[in-house]
């Protein structure tokens, strides 16, 4: 876990390579809207994408996690189908139904029966390296994202440049986003994790989340503001001490929603001291939010290693796939 962490700068450039050298048949279009559809690790990558890219996408893009589409899906839809494995059932159910409804659909896989059925059915893929936990592939399955919505006259090519300085600025900042991770692991252990963000940038919470889930073996939660300031925030009637609180935060945010930060903290504090500001670092949006996402990447690591458990090991989840596999 530690190498593949470790190697998120090189992966982005990796991808890129990938990309740009992914055969895609011709776009067509226009099209309606956007969906992609995928799950886990697989699925943050779409949801990423569309926050990063919905000012200038020329359609709506929504994110599916589950067995089904939205019912406006059909031929004037470009539905993007990620599963790593290309064995997520829930995906691969998904990607049945766009078909069936005569969808535009792409595949980003790298392998397994998705794989299978794009090739079988011709339909357009691109294959990522396979062989790892599905969550440290995150830059393959990102990156891909940009460059099929570009292909398909979503948007722009900007996000190529954009990706490649990101990339370079956390190459450089290897030690210093260590460092900073390492530090406010130490205010987080032992203690139940809350995660704020604006809702323009929830999908690196919701990223942190899943790596804190899944690497680090705790149970946390995340909410978005200014929603948060319409029910959760009341809920903080009920906090405690042995709560933290993490506000992941951009210079860019609205400035509405950066004094709702201020103000929220002030209720915080009536019930918890441990409130932490985690400001993102870089000249672009892209470089920011995966700023962000590399450093929670290294607290997820850095937490599971000071609670003695390995972050690989994710049986609860290999259990229940296999207790599926059982019921046809």
């Amino acid at each position: 876990m530690y190498k593949l962490i470790d190697a998120f700068p090189e992966q982005l450039k990796e991808a890129l390579e990938i990309g740009r050298k992914a055969t895609l048949k011709t776009a067509g279009g226009p099209y309606a809207n956007v969906v992609v559809t995928g799950l886990g690790g697989s699925g943050i990558g779409g949801r990423i994408a569309a926050q990063l890219v919905h000012k200038e996408a020329r359609c709506p893009i929504e994110v599916f996690n589950n067995y089904y589409l939205p019912g406006y899906v059909d031929h004037r839809s470009l539905v993007i189908a990620c599963s790593y494995s290309g064995n997520t059932e829930e995906t691969l159910a998904a990607m049945e139904q766009a078909l069936a409804r005569g969808a535009r659909t792409v595949a980003i896989t790298s392998g397994g029966t998705m794989l299978e059925t794009a090739r079988a059915r011709g339909l357009d893929h691109i294959v990522i390296p396979g062989g790892n936990p599905p969550r440290t592939m995150l830059a393959y399955s990102l990156v891909q994202q940009f460059f099929v919505l570009h292909h398909f006259g979503i948007i722009g090519d900007g996000f190529a440049g954009a990706i490649r300085t990101a990339a370079n600025m956390l190459a450089d900042e290897k030690e210093g986003i260590r460092k900073a991770a390492q530090e406010l692991t130490g205010k987080l252990v032992g203690k139940r994790l809350v995660i704020y963000s604006e809702a323009n940038t929830e999908a690196v919470s919701i990223r942190f989340r899943q790596q804190v889930n899944e690497n680090s073996k705790e149970l946390c939660w995340h909410h978005a503001i200014p929603e948060m300031n319409h029910n959760e925030l009341v809920g903080w009637a009920g906090g405690r001490d042995d709560i933290a609180v993490l506000i992941f935060r951009h210079k860019e945010d609205h400035e509405r929603s950066q004094i709702r930060m201020e103000i929220n903290k002030d209720v915080f504090r009536k019930y918890t001291p441990h409130i932490h500001d985690v400001w993102s670092r870089g000249d672009t949006a892209f470089a920011r939010q995966l700023y962000l996402i590399n450093l929670g990447d290294w607290v997820s690591y850095y937490w599971a290693e000071r609670k003695g458990v390995d972050p690989t090991e994710i049986a609860v989840i290999n259990m229940l796939k296999g207790k599926l596999a059982e019921v046809r």
